[in-house]
Order: C-alpha cells, then structure tokens, then sequence
C-alpha cells in the first residue's frame, strides 16, 4: 500500500507542476511516485479479482474457469 505521505506529495507535484512547472528532479520524482501508485492499484485490483466468486440469479457459481484455476493455484502455494 502506498503511504499517504507519497500520495500527498503526487498531489503537490502535479499542482506545482499546474502551477509553475517541475524541474528535472521533480519530474523524474513524479513519474516514480506515479508509477509506485499505479502498480499498487493494478496489484489491488489484481488481487480483489483474484478472490471474487461469481454467482448467478439461482445461487449457481459461474466464474469463469480460468479465475477458478488461478484461485487454485493461489491456494496451493
């Protein structure tokens, strides 16, 4: 999980950057800070879907079969 201290100063680089513009540190500071946040979400994501069972109207579990086998493999690691 990203610390709010990181997600606060991505939030003041793309102000100042609004604002009055970045340096060269601040930019290349920004384009990690940005990524670090991007793959935390794609990890979340990842893992929210990796975990969810599909059920239809009659209480039947159609989840796909490819994310049965994933879940699977999950649990026997």
């Amino acid at each position: 999980m990203i610390s709010k201290e990181k997600i606060a100063r991505i939030n003041e680089l793309a102000a100042k950057k609004k604002k009055e513009g970045l340096t060269m540190e601040e930019a290349k500071e920004q384009s990690r800070l940005r990524s670090e946040y991007l793959q935390n979400v794609r990890n979340q994501l990842k893992n929210t879907l990796e975990n969810v069972t599909i059920v239809d109207a009659k209480g039947n579990d159609v989840t796909p079969e490819k994310l049965k086998q994933i879940k699977m493999r999950k649990r026997n690691h």
